[in-house]
């Protein structure tokens, strides 16, 4: 089969532009044993991209412990997929669209809560939640506050329609996110636990399908757009950046589910990154066959689309499956049914090549095996980051006092209430959100499921990261995000299983930005071993820099849980006639803690060491007394210390409380406001029962004072109002984005 090739030197020109290295490019001429053809030379860029290779990544996340009894997929699928009990598993996975969010804020997060949606519905799972992580820059940043309403609107707009609540996520304001905001999506699903469907071709002869929308020309290289820094013309790469339809999105969930009701399908994948090039490249690879296309089979919606074009469209809502002989025609009435585009556009063959055909000229011909085998993996040099001094708590002076700290505090950008946020999202359609945002430490969403088999079961899922820890040492950061989702998770009442990671950092071919990469691996790692909480899904973004400066390393988690009982679930709000108790040790660590930036001044100070053994010992006490029904609310301590999680837990019941003095030999301001961790805010009704109980499990509990009355009443007798606090506290977002 002739192909048409380009010009030796206009194929290198390309070849840069679409950013394959000249040592890439020629390993691409190697496999090919000729000059690439147009189609070929797109093809090998974008599956030889930071985006889709994980060329500098990969060789690092391997240290990530994946196994678990409990483990039914771990990497490597769409999603990872865990066994929750009942027949049931839970699919979830975490993906980034942090350059595309930036050039069109709505487009770019709307397509990313699409493309997640995507992954885990591929998987045979009905997706019941979605979570994000979001980081922006300083509110007052040129086109700030243009960003932050559109990726908001964006989640909301795309989640809503589609009708899959979305049930927590979190928030970041920090100046290096002002050129590079990162948009962090999640889902997750329910599936039964034997109808896991994978996306390995198999079946010399099957014809492949193609299902969903139309392929229009928006998206092209958006994954080559995501494998390199922005600079000053980034609003130039419009183009680069995907439509979405979620409406189109629920009807290819139904479709995709009710013909996996059948026995139709043999495997399937979603067309995300690369589009038709990623689905139809690794489905074949990863079966170890080879695959036919005929591009002028594939439903187009512009005139004129070129192989290339079609190739490399990351146009969405669009699916790509292997089917078994004779059901295309069951295929088709479902799609049909549902006002969806169905098409066969190939079929599976034993060469181990893919090959295009477009108007029955040859496009591409390129061996598989080689495309993966011999794809670029780097050992990038790395520079470990220097240890910060502990910073002395006596050594800071407190400039304003408890009372006019803590006000500033919760008003702050990183603590006020996320209310404007959350409010546009629609948090309770399907019914079976049991923990709303806000209500509590994670989301909590009933298993319907499990409910229909007379159980019942529910979810809890939480995303968490620190990533001002994580640019003072990376290691000890990836160690807390973990450690802080597990808390999370434990402090609802669930038994923390897995999670997902999102790992955002900058420039890899800097020593420095690799160095925090493989630091916060090594920090995840330790963390999920010690918890047994093992990593099943992921995504690496990378590039993450504007004109030169990077963001602060992000590697995102997030956890899922179980409940084998939805009524055990509890929440942070304060209840009226309650004690409160102190669970782990206080230090007044003030080093990297939010009081230190907003109140001092300063951004300084190693941050809070993790102690994974007291993690453990302390989790697991609070999840004990959560499901033995001792506990009315809990709130692990984090952001802000020890008095702003009083003062949530306070804002959220609407009451009170009185708190008794700190412990001698520890200022009050690092004791009230230091951020140690592995620490529980627990209401109890009386707490003698729960001082013994942690007594005899080597647990730190002290009793940390009463709730009632109308203010926080601190040690001293001053006090502030309940109602002033909240004030404050849901006045700031507001009032940023009116501007």
């Amino acid at each position: 089969m002739k192909i048409v090739t380009l010009a030796p030197e206009r194929a290198r020109q390309l070849a840069a532009e679409f950013g394959l290295k000249p040592d890439e490019y020629e390993r691409a001429l190697a496999i090919l044993g000729r000059e690439p053809s147009l189609t070929e030379l797109g093809i090998f860029s974008v599956m030889w991209s930071e985006h889709c290779s994980y060329k500098s990544s990969r060789i690092w996340l391997r240290e990530l412990p994946t196994k678990a009894p409990w483990v039914i997929h771990g990497p490597g699928e769409n999603a990872g997929v865990i066994d929750i009990g009942d027949g049931l598993a839970a699919v979830f996975k975490m993906e980034s669209h942090n350059h595309p969010s930036f050039i069109e804020p709505y487009q770019g997060a709307a397509t990313g809560v699409g493309g997640i949606l995507r992954d885990v519905f591929t998987m045979g799972a009905r997706p019941i939640a979605n979570l994000n992580a979001l980081r922006f820059g300083s509110p007052d940043a040129p086109r700030m506050r243009q960003v932050i309403d559109g990726v908001v609107r964006g989640i909301g707009g795309y989640g809503n329609c589609v009708g899959v609540p979305t049930v927590g996520g979190e928030v970041n304001f920090h100046p290096r996110y002002n050129g590079n905001p990162l948009v962090n999506a999640m889902t997750v699903g329910i599936a039964p636990r034997d109808r896991i469907f994978l996306s390995a071709a198999a079946g010399v002869g099957n014809p492949v399908v193609y299902v969903g929308s139309k392929t229009g020309r928006d998206g092209i290289h958006g994954a080559t757009m995501a494998s390199t820094e922005f600079s000053a013309d980034s609003e130039e790469k419009r183009p680069t950046v995907q439509i979405g339809d979620p409406f189109a999105e629920k009807l290819l969930i139904e479709a995709c589910l009710e013909l996996m009701a059948t026995d139709a399908i043999v495997a399937i994948q979603d067309m995300g990154a690369a589009g038709l090039t990623s689905s139809s490249v690794e489905m074949a690879g990863k079966g170890g066959v080879g695959i036919e296309l005929d591009m002028e089979r594939v439903p187009q919606r512009e005139a004129g689309m070129t192989a290339y074009e079609m190739m490399l469209s990351e146009s969405q809502e669009r699916m790509l499956m292997v089917l078994r002989p004779g059901a295309e025609h069951i295929a088709e009435r479902i799609f049909t049914k549902w006002e969806l585009d169905f098409a066969v556009i190939g079929r599976l063959t034993d060469t181990g090549h893919i090959v295009i055909r477009h108007n029955g000229v040859a496009e591409a011909d390129i061996p598989l095996a080689p495309l993966e085998s011999e794809a670029p993996l780097y050992r990038r040099p790395t520079a470990e980051t220097p240890k910060l001094p502990v910073l002395d708590p006596a050594s800071v002076s407190d400039p304003l006092g408890l009372e006019a700290a803590l006000m500033r505090l919760v008003a702050c950008p990183d603590l006020c209430s996320r209310r404007w946020i959350w409010d546009q999202y629609d948090s309770m359609v399907g019914g079976q959100t049991a923990k709303r945002p806000g209500a509590a430490d994670a989301a909590v969403v009933r298993v319907e499921e499990s409910l229909e088999r007379g159980g019942a079961r529910a979810l809890a899922m939480t995303t968490d990261c620190t990533p001002r820890y994580c640019l003072a040492d990376p290691e000890e950061g990836g160690r807390q995000a973990v450690a802080e989702a597990w808390r999370n998770l434990s402090a609802v009442g669930a038994l923390p299983l897995a999670v997902t990671d999102n790992m955002n950092f900058g420039n890899p071919e800097k020593p420095e930005i690799m160095g925090q990469f493989a630091a916060a691996v090594r920090g995840m790692a330790s963390a999920c071993t010690a918890l047994d909480f093992p990593v099943v899904s992921g995504n690496v973004s990378l590039y993450n820099e504007t004109e030169g400066r990077g963001i602060l390393p992000t590697p995102a988690i997030g956890g899922v849980g179980v409940l084998e009982d939805v009524a055990q679930a509890i929440g942070l709000a304060l209840p009226a006639g309650a004690e409160l108790v102190l669970i782990g040790e206080t230090r007044g660590w003030l080093g990297q803690s939010l009081w230190l930036r907003e109140i001092a001044g300063r951004e300084e100070g190693a941050p809070p060491p993790v102690d994974l053994a007291a993690e453990r010992r302390n989790g697991d006490f609070v999840r004990a007394q959560i499901l033995s029904g001792a506990i009315r609310a809990c709130h692990d301590c984090a952001d802000g210390g020890l008095l702003v999680t009083v003062a949530e837990m306070a804002m959220a019941g609407g009451t009170g409380a009185t708190l008794l003095p700190g412990p001698a030999g520890i200022p009050g301001h690092a004791y009230w406001f230091g951020e140690d961790q592995a620490r529980y805010v627990l209401a109890v009704t009386e707490s003698a029962a729960l001082l013994d109980a942690a007594q005899a499990a080597g647990v730190p509990a002290a009793r940390l004072g009463r709730s009632g009355g109308e203010a926080l009443v601190l040690p001293g007798g001053r006090s502030i109002s309940v109602a002033e606090l909240r004030q404050a506290h849901e006045a700031t977002l507001p009032a940023l984005m009116e501007g």
